[in-house]
This record gives structure tokens, C-alpha cells and sequence, in this order.
């Protein structure tokens, strides 16, 4: 169906948002695909959830919610739609169903997976807890039903080292990302049991990578993800979660930045932010890229591929998700 009048007037205001950022014999592609899916939305009282890794196309045009792990699980249990589409991987969609049991939600891949989510299992956990017999398993949202409902609590990389403090205890397991674990114990007196899990994204910047962009940039800013090596962080001028390196770039406006995560993100917040240079280092998760308007649309339409969790896993997933949202 080709886009109508309201449509176009639609979809011009929304060129506005990211005519920074994606040309404009881009945006010709991408303006019947935006105008039919966000038609359908409302067709379906449909809600499009899409994390900062996404494309400016989604995650400015057709989102509804947008932002990192923790706000993603807020507000998708605080949505009043009927269907959930997560613009994310498939950790991100377990989550909102968890929150939203009585919801469809849908992942446009559901081959969008991820590396840390694939590094631990439910049973790796179960082996961690017979070694360390009664110390608390804390499990980052990047992981899978299965694990979080071994987990006693979840965090995000923004409430890591509040859920940590939060149990009161002398000593926890934090699981799966390594990198994460040890930037949370140097932040903390709980001593941290840490799991050799990596992101594919995060592990590939080094430091001497950095050493080189500030060679040939001059005053430029690094802020990087936690999830990166431990040398980066070292190398880095700030450290932060995705939300908290979000918040830095529009607060303190640096002339010149480097983010140390997923390109997209770079992209979608120099559409919003106009006097800051960003250089751009990109790695791509090749994950999130398998979300397209495309597929989002084909999800729409055909309300496949749905999320389903066993009930059984379920519960103690969700009691886990929900004590992290207790937190913060």
C-alpha cells in the first residue's frame, strides 16, 4: 500500500530527526517501509521496543520506546499495547515477555542472538552454585531465560554494583560478561566470582586502539562500555552503561568523542546532538543488524515470530528480573 498524504507529512517530520545521519536517496528507500509500519501499529495497538544498537531508521522512525536493557524492561511492563515487537535480540524479547505474559511479543529474527547470552547455560549455572554452595548468583540481563531463572537477581550494566550491594552479602557470582564483573568489583568491597563470557562487539576494541584515535584526533573524548577489556577502560575518559554514555555526550557535549560500543549508537545520538563530532570506530553487532524494517514489518503483519517461555522457567526468571527493577 503506497504511503498516503497524513503518511508523507508523517514521515517528512521524522527525515528531520536523522537527515544528519542518513542521506536523503537513503531515506527514499526507507519511507514507504517507516509509513507502512507505522501504520500498522496502530492497526495491531502494537508497540515497537528498539535498543540504542539499532539503526537511526528504526530506532528514530518507527520505536515507540527506545534505549538501553534496564529502560527496555521498564517500560515494557508499563505498556498498555497488545502486541510488543522488540527492534533487539532475543534476550531483550524473553525479557518483555516475562514482564508481559498475557502479551504477544514478537522478535523479527529470532536468530538475533547474542554472544554473552550464548556463553553460560542454566546448567553452568547449576555447576557454579554446587562449587560456591550458597553464595548469591547475580546474572546480567544480557542472558537467557534459562539462566535468569537460576539467577537470584538480575542487573543491568547502569545497576550493576547496586544489585551487588543490594544483597548484603560478602560475596557474589556475577555472570556472564568478565570484562563487566571486574570494572563492578573494583567499585564495590563484595568480592566478585566472575564467569568468562565475552561480548563480540566490546572484546574487539584494545587499548592501543584507543592510543592510536587520540594520536590522530586532537581533544578527543572516550567514553566507553564497561563491557569492554579491561586496558580500554583504563584508556578511556569515562566509563558507563549504554543510558550513562548517552547522558554524557548530551551533557558535557565534548568537541570531539569517541563511543566504545556498537556503531549504531554513535549514529542515533548524533542525530540528536549537532555540535559534537563523533568518530566513529564501527563495529557492528551482527545480531541486531538482523533486525530490519523489513522483518519488523513481516512481524506486524503476520504477529510471527512469537516469544514463548515455559511456565516453568518463567517464574523464577521473572522473580529475578523483578527484584533487579526493585532495586533502581
Amino acid at each position: 500500500m503506497p504511503p498516503t498524504l497524513t503518511d508523507t507529512r508523517e514521515t517528512d517530520r521524522l527525515y528531520e530527526r536523522v537527515m544528519r545521519v542518513i542521506p536523503s536517496p537513503e531515506w527514499l528507500i526507507h519511507e514507504p517501509k517507516i509509513a507502512a509500519i507505522n501504520r500498522l501499529k496502530r492497526d495491531r495497538n502494537a508497540v515497537i521496543l528498539a535498543h540504542n544498537y539499532q539503526t537511526p531508521e528504526i530506532y528514530h522512525c518507527v520505536a515507540d520506546i527506545v534505549g538501553d536493557s534496564l529502560a527496555l524492561a521498564k517500560r515494557a511492563a508499563e505498556t498498555d499495547a497488545e502486541v510488543i515487537v522488540m527492534a533487539g535480540v532475543y534476550f531483550m524479547a524473553e525479557t518483555a515477555k516475562l514482564l508481559n505474559t498475557e502479551k504477544i511479543v514478537l522478535i523479527p529474527d529470532d536468530r538475533a542472538g547474542c554472544s554473552l547470552a550464548a556463553s553460560i547455560s542454566g546448567e553452568d549455572v547449576r555447576r557454579l552454585r554446587a562449587t560456591y554452595p550458597g553464595v548469591p548468583v547475580v546474572s546480567y540481563v544480557n542472558t537467557s531465560a534459562d539462566v535468569k531463572a537460576e539467577s537470584d537477581i538480575c542487573c543491568t550494566s547502569s545497576n550493576a554494583v547496586e544489585v551487588v550491594e543490594s544483597l548484603g552479602r560478602d560475596r557474589v557470582i556475577l555472570l556472564p560478561d568478565e570484562y563487566l564483573a571486574n570494572h563492578v568489583a573494583k567499585q564495590t568491597d563484595v568480592e566478585v566470582i566472575t564467569w568468562h563470557g565475552h561480548c563480540e562487539v566490546h572484546e574487539r576494541f584494545t587499548g592501543d586502539e584507543i592510543r592510536d584515535y587520540r594520536d590522530g584526533f586532537e581533544g578527543l573524548v572516550v567514553v566507553a562500555h564497561p563491557e569492554c577489556p579491561p586496558d580500554v577502560l583504563e584508556a578511556s575518559d569515562f566509563v558507563g552503561s549504554t543510558a550513562q554514555m548517552v547522558d554524557y555526550v548530551k551533557t558535557e557535549t565534548p568537541a570531539r568523542v569517541l563511543m566504545l560500543t556498537e556503531c549504531s549508537m554513535s549514529d542515533n545520538v548524533a542525530a540528536e546532538v549537532s555540535d559534537v563530532e563523533f568518530v566513529r570506530p564501527c563495529n557492528l553487532c551482527p545480531h541486531m543488524k538482523r533486525i530490519t524494517l523489513d522483518n519488523i514489518h513481516r512481524a506486524l503483519e503476520t504477529l510471527e515470530p512469537r516469544v514463548e517461555i515455559p511456565e516453568t522457567v518463567a517464574v523464577t526468571a521473572r522473580h529475578a528480573v523483578e527484584r533487579m527493577l526493585a532495586v533502581r
